[in-house]
């Protein structure tokens, strides 16, 4: 598509609620219809997108029988790095274009890998509630011991994918003085000297960190014959993608003291309905959910939104860039 000569591009945006309100989300340069829609329910995706020729789209799925819907659409542009709501097959045999953003997250993620690994390590949380609840009055002394606290310096850190976040995390373990292990995702073979085997990394962490992208070969890679393996009690810390792990084991792990805590910035169903195995471990001290906001830092936010912005003029000019 170029701008200048073809019919005015319509675009749709099907969930615009999923940027910040604080974040200014600029209107490409070339002459464009606009549609935001703050939510979209998997009902309403097809008429919503029926004449579209460029959609915009963070989390709402966009499946085969949608997008056969859509005979204009000639772009879907993510408003995100994963692409797994979007049956890409299906993008491939209409001849629609996908683009992605990327490396935006590469501050805030690892930071917020970190706050939750800090959190557990030295049960902040956990002390936080006790002063809540008159604990330390109770101490009657200048401190109180319910919770451990350990270092992270000399402790192993085993990162689990080897992309932009996994490598950013990884180096900022090195920085505490922690030994990093780095190993990609289960099944994955050949990856050189400088990795450490899937398993092999599960038995020598005392933390173990998820950086994989959900596909068919990373999902459940976290289950319990995985959890049977952990012998040193690690945390478990995943701001990746729920389905990573089979959250239904979590609780058996932390019960059987296979891991020694674990905080999700992300589950398998966004939100979690009330149900959810891990909303039941909210109470427990060793266990922090957050609601997948490991992204969501003023800057990144701001970035992935300008990103966009820049994937869908290039493909105006037929430059496209970005494609998954």
């Amino acid at each position: 598509m170029n701008a200048t000569t073809s019919p005015l591009p319509h675009i749709v945006f099907l969930d615009s609620d999923t940027l910040s309100p604080d974040t200014q989300l600029r209107r490409p340069s070339f002459p464009h219809a606009w549609i935001s829609h703050p939510r979209t329910a998997p009902d309403e995706v097809a008429d919503r997108i029926a004449d579209a020729d460029i959609v915009v789209v963070n989390k709402v799925k966009l499946t085969a029988p949608v997008l056969a819907s859509a005979p204009r659409l000639r772009l879907i542009a993510v408003a995100a790095t994963g692409t797994d709501n979007i049956d890409l097959s299906a993008c491939k045999s209409q001849g629609i274009l996908v683009s992605n953003v990327r490396n935006y997250a590469v501050h805030t993620v690892p930071e917020h890998t970190f706050a939750l690994i800090f959190a557990l390590r030295r049960s902040i949380c956990a002390y936080r509630d006790a002063v809540r609840t008159g604990r330390w009055q109770e101490a009657g002394q200048f401190c109180f011991f319910d919770y451990p606290i350990r270092d992270l310096a000399h402790s192993t850190l085993g990162v689990i994918g080897d992309g932009v976040l996994g490598q950013a995390v990884a180096a900022m373990g090195r920085a505490l003085g922690m030994r990093v292990l780095m190993s990609a995702h289960k099944g994955r073979q050949g990856q050189g000297r400088l990795y450490t085997p899937f398993e092999d990394t599960l038995r020598q962490s005392d933390i173990l960190t998820l950086h994989c992208p959900l596909n068919a070969h990373t999902r459940h890679m976290i289950a319990a014959p995985e959890f049977a393996l952990m012998e040193r009690q690690p945390l478990l810390i995943n701001t990746a993608r729920g389905g990573l792990v089979d959250e239904h084991a979590v609780a058996a792990a932390l019960n059987g003291g296979q891991i020694s805590g674990a905080a999700f910035d992300v589950t398998s169903t966004e939100p979690p309905p009330a149900n959810h195995p891990l909303m039941a471990l909210t109470d427990r001290p060793n266990f922090i959910l957050t609601p997948h906001i490991g992204w969501a830092s003023t800057q990144a936010i701001q970035a992935l939104a300008d990103q966009v912005i820049d994937n869908i003029e290039a493909f105006a000019q037929n430059q496209a860039r970005h494609l998954v």
